[in-house]
C-alpha cells in the first residue's frame, strides 16, 4: 500500500482534482526528503560547528564532516545533475576523502546548496520515462529510478553520520524531533 501512503503525504498540497502518478509522487517525495528534511538539518549541524570541528576526525580511518560534505556534493552532482543532464562528469571521488586542508565551512555549505538546487531542478523535470530508462553511473547499469533512490538513501546515511558527529562534538540534543513530544509518539 505504498502508493496509498504516499498519496496521503502529499494530498494536502495538491489541488482537489490532481491525481499524480507514482512517478510524480516518488520524485516529489525524493526532492522533499533531500531539500526539506535532510538538507536544512544537516546545514544547521554544520553551521553550529567551528571550522576545526568540521574537519575533526576521530581517527584516520574515519572521515571528517568536511570530507563528507565534499563527498555528498560529488555524489549528488554525479548521480543526479550530470547523469540526467547528460553533461560531462568531472568527479574526482578519491579527492573527496583525501582532502586534509581545511576549506571554509561557508564554502562547503554554499557548494552543496548550489548542487542541491540543481538537483531539485533535475528532479522537477524528470518523467516516468526518465525513471525507467537505463542509465550508467560509475560503471553501474541501472534505471533512473535506482539512481534517484541511491542519492536519497546515500544522502540520508551521511546526514545521519553528520548528526551523530555533531551531537558527539556539541554534547546536546539538536531538537529535530521536538514536535513529537506533544504527540505521544516520543517519550
Amino acid at each position: 500500500m505504498v502508493d496509498g501512503e504516499l498519496r496521503v503525504l502529499y494530498t494536502s498540497s495538491m489541488a482537489p482534482n490532481d491525481n499524480p502518478g507514482v512517478s510524480t509522487l516518488f520524485l516529489q517525495f525524493s526532492c522533499r526528503k533531500l531539500l526539506d528534511e535532510y538538507w536544512p538539518r544537516l546545514r544547521s549541524c554544520v553551521e553550529s560547528l567551528t571550522t576545526e570541528q568540521v574537519w575533526w576526525r576521530s581517527n584516520e580511518a574515519s572521515n571528517s564532516i568536511g570530507n563528507i560534505l565534499l563527498h555528498l556534493n560529488g555524489n549528488v552532482r554525479q548521480w543526479l545533475v550530470t547523469s540526467f543532464s547528460h553533461s560531462p562528469d568531472n568527479r574526482a571521488r578519491s579527492v573527496e576523502f583525501s582532502q586534509r586542508e581545511q576549506i571554509a565551512t561557508a564554502t562547503l555549505v554554499d557548494q552543496l546548496d548550489a548542487t542541491l538546487q540543481e538537483a531539485s531542478a533535475v528532479l522537477s523535470r524528470l518523467t516516468e520515462a526518465d525513471l525507467v530508462a537505463p542509465i550508467e553511473i560509475q560503471g553501474y547499469d541501472m534505471t533512473g529510478l535506482a539512481a534517484v533512490y541511491h542519492v536519497v538513501e546515500h544522502f540520508g546515511m551521511h546526514y545521519g553520520q553528520i548528526v551523530y558527529i555533531t551531537k558527539l562534538l556539541r554534547g546536546d540534543d539538536l531538537g529535530f524531533y521536538r514536535q513529537l513530544d506533544k504527540t505521544g509518539r516520543a517519550r
